[in-house]
């Protein structure tokens, strides 16, 4: 690879096979950062920037999953390759719908560098991390980045990092049912659990701040038993 090295991330908690593929990647010029659990994952993804990632799915403490989904939910649009034994077909579905490539374990070590390639490469023609767009809906505006939104009634508001967490989740899925349990995983965490009635609290500010009636909703819907839904 010419000029600055290629920053790749390894998740691996399997330390041989972790050593193998840093010594791997790095003879094939990538700049390697490892991390062995999840929640250090995270850690590693929020604090510096990266060209792909590579990534077991099965980790200690978070899986592969939910790491990408709640960096995808944080704005970072760094490409994912997950390297994963389940082999289900939602499994499969799973890992295309949160990452941008997987394969299976067992894998050809020839194989694994030659996507890694084109996992970096379609991160550096699109750029890996993405600023989060500005969207409207009813006369409302939200902009991800600075965390500001703009409402009914003239309002104007900075909402918290939870806030528009959850905001992001529920538009990103709009016109379909997220359930509670998806909600409390992306958006809370992996290590606070929250009750749900936690979430209403939040859907009655999002009625305040975004709805022409609070106790009409168009847009910000309880499902009774499952889950909640945003309709634009």
């Amino acid at each position: 690879m010419n000029g600055e090295p290629k920053r790749l991330l390894l998740v691996e908690d399997e330390e041989t096979l972790r050593s193998t593929l840093r010594l791997n990647f790095e003879l094939d010029g990538y700049d390697v950062t490892t991390a062995v659990r999840g929640s250090e994952a995270l850690e590693r993804i929020r604090g510096a920037r990266f060209d792909g990632i590579v990534m077991d799915v099965m980790l200690p403490d978070v899986d592969g999953f939910t790491i990408c989904e709640t960096m995808r939910l944080e704005g970072n649009s760094t490409p994912v390759l997950f390297l994963t034994a389940r082999t289900l077909p939602q499994d499969r579905i799973r890992a295309l719908r949160s990452g941008d490539d997987h394969l299976g374990k067992p894998f050809e070590l020839e194989e694994l560098r030659l996507r890694v390639q084109k996992l970096v490469s379609r991160g550096a023609e699109h750029g890996a991390v993405v600023s989060p767009s500005k969207r409207s809906f009813g006369g409302n505006s939200v902009d991800f980045d600075s965390y500001e939104v703009s409402g009914q009634r003239g309002l104007h508001k900075s909402l918290t990092q939870r806030e528009i967490h959850l905001l992001r989740l529920l538009m990103d899925h709009a016109n379909e049912v997220v359930s509670r349990e998806e909600i409390l995983q992306k958006v809370w965490g992996y290590n606070v659990f929250p009750t749900t009635r936690t979430i209403d609290n939040f859907i009655v500010a999002f009625r305040k701040y975004f709805e022409p009636d609070p106790r009409a909703p168009r847009h910000f819907h309880s499902i009774r038993g499952v889950g909640y839904k945003f309709t634009p």
